[in-house]
């Protein structure tokens, strides 16, 4: 799995339509280019194969008013609906996934209803539990990883990175049980991305280049 998809999907489907200059601008301010390959390339990249995959849906617009060939915006379809769900679960879900499309998930999962988030990171706790109990059928973690040599050193890891994600997320399920954050189907839905204009606090110096008119090469087609 992807979290450079799902991602870009969900900027996308926040905005409504966007360009690739506006995802890029959004995964940054929400720190993702620290914590997953979201970067220029790969962001661009990814909007290009999502629309030949029929997933986002590409509107040639007209150029901006400092000239340039026409921008590219992006929709999401129904086929990229369905995608973006699927993967969501699938972030909230697996427990042996890597730390960006945990954190992507993370972060797109108020788009589902609060008692959903609440069994798909129950299913998680239970993927955890389960792996651990495999690990330790050849590894006794009161005896020690030097039991195995310092082999045993990678099955201590094992199991204490077992024991602190299903801790984690067991707290993360008593917050969203407590009634923190508001889920889909709650009231207003949390927008995450940045409007038109609306200035990036986290923004690296990069500006727009259709703003100068000399287009991202990422962005033409």
């Amino acid at each position: 799995m992807s979290a450079i998809r799902l991602l870009v999907l969900a900027a996308v489907r926040q905005h409504g339509r966007a360009h690739g200059y506006q995802v890029r601008n959004d995964l940054e301010y929400w720190g993702a280019h620290e914590w997953s390959n979201a970067k220029p390339g790969s962001i661009y990249h990814a909007l290009k194969q999502l629309a030949k995959q029929g997933v986002l849906l590409a509107h040639e617009v007209a150029p901006s008013t400092a000239g340039g060939p026409p921008r590219t915006e992006y929709e999401i379809t129904d086929a990229g609906q369905a995608e973006y769900f699927t993967l969501l679960r699938a972030a909230l879900t697996s427990y042996d996934q890597k730390m960006d499309i945990l954190s992507a998930g993370l972060g797109c999962m108020l788009d589902l209803p609060r008692a959903e988030v609440v069994e798909l990171l129950k299913e998680r706790v239970r993927a955890i539990e389960t792996w651990r109990a495999a690990v330790t059928e050849t590894y006794v973690p009161e005896e020690g990883p030097e039991q195995l040599g310092h082999i045993g050193e990678i099955m201590n890891f094992w199991v204490h990175s077992a024991d602190s994600g299903a801790e984690w997320t067991r707290g993360l399920i008593e917050r969203i049980e407590g009634g923190a954050y508001a889920f889909a189907g709650e009231g207003e839905p949390f927008v995450g991305v940045l409007g038109a204009g609306e200035e990036n606090p986290y923004a690296t110096g990069v500006e727009d280049p259709y703003a100068t008119g000399v287009p991202d090469d990422g962005d033409r087609h």
